[in-house]
């Protein structure tokens, strides 16, 4: 949707403008602020003054202009609220077909507008509930009033009857509880409850078995004791059977057994039908227990299978709906931009940056046709300013680039170094080594030039000097030094223009320029100048632009062709040849062939526009060597 594109959401008019109800004020406070909006491919993220009041949100050019009207306004009621899944920052709200593409400042800003928005609908929502039916709190019923009867009568067991109905009870009952769906732990509680049943069914018997342990052992002796006293009174006498003759010629008093009347009457077949009971009642819970958790194991077996069908459906749908939508060109959204997660395919990702990159070229053009040419009047700098390599903290990681670059950048691209010639236009050509890490593109860049009229010292000045920097670089949205190091080195920060779909880019690095004396005399002095990435406490990578790292070399050696007679060097007798290496890092994802399409046109372009630009500079002054 175009930002300048004024709407409002489907809604009633009571959704729209709230009446006021009695004990229920129309609103909550209004909340306002800041957001960056999605306005079209041509502008991209716009800041935008928003407010949200009476459960509608509405936005505005710019704060000032409020008094105006709104630019557009959302009724919140129907709308959904979405937070970005990779995007921190990020929200979006639809209401039906229409969507609202919306970027905090950081993650807290956000989720402070996602409270204020979910806050105003609840309070519309419990509005409109008011007088309804109230909620209600269904408190189950008691153990006791279940099938299984209280602890209690489980436990009473004094005699056959009353545990017998009880088990009687529970094997009634087991079937219909099982259907109600009673939980393991119910059943463990049972198993508790027989298990005391037992315990003291065990303690009864046990006191019962002590008790007559001590009765008969009271009886044999009052037995021993009689007859003894028998013997000695009334030696062959008997009377009414109280003694009989064995055969063995003994006597023995007949007696009745005693009737321990200490002892309680156990019913012995009562006990016996009763921890019969009891067992039976444990092993039927046990077995109950078992097929609640089989029956337990298939049903969630069956809910596993659902959800990995389920999973499965919705894979395929994804990658369904995901093809359609590459389908489309320009779906209208933020999130065909460069990553991982873009939506865009590589070739329609190559023709928006095809496409950016020429708008930049005909702004540059034209910018270029309208500014007045104006020659500096301030000349070249005299003398060997730039020849020491001064002394500071980066000294050291100064002196290994400029050497690394003096051994390797000057080597031949032949043999094993795999370099591959992409562009040869005239005196220039550009080479490349494909280098891959991780899914970025590393590759190194080294083209060679040759420039007439020009001194390898020159050619490096306009490079390095910062003053500069923006007559000849349209690349660069802005830059700043921050922090001089000494007279030929200083740390440059500076943002890239973006290149939509590709994120914005940002570069901290070292520029560092060196002459290089030659070891022969009949070899020609070396300039160079070499940008190097580095860290700095004042240029921390912030989340707007992506941290490029860069390791850059312009090399620079002068020839000189001796002029006729005795006149003196002009500059049609000189000539600059040039090096330029380039290790680039883009530091985020992006489709390879877009990155190496993009630096087959780029470089050479930049090598023509700047080796022209210090052409025109130097045209008609001192020769600086």
């Amino acid at each position: 949707m175009s930002d300048n594109q004024s709407w409002n959401s489907s809604g009633s008019e009571e959704d729209i403008e709230p009446r006021e109800e009695p004990g229920h004020p129309i609103g909550i406070a209004e909340f306002s602020g800041y957001l960056s909006k999605w306005t079209n491919y041509i502008h991209g993220w716009q800041d935008r003054w928003v407010v949200l009041k009476n459960n509608t949100l509405s936005y505005y050019k710019s704060q000032d202009e409020t008094e105006y009207g709104c630019r557009g306004s959302l009724c919140l009621s129907k709308a959904v609220i979405t937070a970005h899944e990779f995007d921190e920052c990020r929200l979006d709200i639809s209401v039906n077909d229409s969507v609202w593409y919306l970027r905090a400042q950081d993650p807290e800003h956000r989720h402070q507008w996602i409270e204020s928005i979910e806050l105003h609908r609840s309070i519309r929502e419990g509005r409109r509930e008011k007088g309804g039916v109230q909620g209600r709190i269904i408190i189950p019923p008691p153990l006791a009033d279940s099938g299984y009867g209280s602890e209690s009568s489980l436990r009473r067991h004094g005699s056959m009857l009353s545990l017998t109905s009880a088990t009687s009870g529970y094997s009634a009952t087991s079937t219909s509880s099982f259907k109600k769906g009673h939980s393991l732990r119910e059943k463990l509680a049972e198993m508790e409850t027989f298990r005391d049943i037992l315990c003291r069914q065990v303690d009864t018997l046990q006191k019962y078995f002590d008790s007559c342990a001590d009765a008969v052992s009271k009886d044999e002796l009052q037995r021993d004791k009689i007859v003894e006293d028998d013997e000695d009174d009334f030696p062959n006498t008997r009377t009414d059977g109280e003694f009989l003759h064995n055969n063995n010629g003994s006597k023995e008093k007949l007696f009745q057994s005693l009737n321990p009347k200490g002892i309680n009457g156990i019913d012995f077949k009562g006990e016996a039908i009763t921890f019969k009971a009891t067992t039976a009642g444990i092993l039927a819970t046990l077995s109950h227990c078992i097929d609640l958790m089989v029956k337990r194991e298939d049903s969630w077996q069956k809910r596993l299978d659902k959800e990995m069908e389920k999973r499965r459906r919705i894979e395929e749908s994804y990658k369904s709906a995901l093809n359609e939508l590459k389908k489309k060109s320009h779906f209208g959204g933020p999130d065909y931009e460069e990553g991982p997660n873009s939506l865009i395919n590589e070739d329609e990702f190559f023709d928006a940056v095809e496409a950016a990159l020429d708008r930049q070229d005909k702004i540059e053009e034209q910018s270029q046709t309208e500014k007045t040419r104006i020659q500096r009047s301030d000349a070249v700098p005299l003398g060997d300013a730039y020849s020491s390599s001064g002394t500071h903290r980066f000294s050291e990681k100064v002196e290994e680039m400029v050497q690394s670059h003096m051994t390797y950048s000057l080597q031949d691209v032949g043999g094993d170094a795999n370099w591959q010639l992409v562009i040869e236009e005239g005196e220039m050509k550009v080479y490349r080594r494909e280098v891959e890490e991780n899914g970025i593109v590393l590759d190194p860049l080294k083209a060679t030039h040759s420039v007439k009229g020009v001194t390898g010292h020159e050619v490096c000045h306009y490079f390095w000097d910062t003053a500069y920097r923006s007559d000849w670089e349209t690349t660069i949205e802005n830059f700043n030094v921050v922090e001089t190091l000494s007279d030929n080195a200083v740390i440059v920060y500076q943002t890239h223009k973006r290149v939509w779909p590709a994120s914005q880019r940002d570069v901290l690095y070292l520029s560092a320029m060196r002459k290089i004396m030659a070891s022969n005399e009949n070899d020609p002095d070396t300039w160079l100048v070499c940008n190097f990435s580095v860290d700095h406490d004042n240029a921390l990578p912030t989340s707007r632009c992506v941290r490029a790292k860069i390791n850059i070399a312009m090399i620079c050696q002068t020839l000189v062709s001796p002029p006729d007679g005795d006149k003196e060097i002009s500059r049609d007798n000189i000539l600059c040849k040039i090096t330029y290496v380039a290790n680039v890092n883009p530091g985020g994802w992006a489709p390879a062939s877009v990155l190496r399409a993009v630096a087959k046109r780029e470089y050479p372009k930049f090598l023509k526009r700047f080796t022209s630009y210090v052409q025109e500079k130097t045209a008609g002054k001192p020769i600086l060597f």
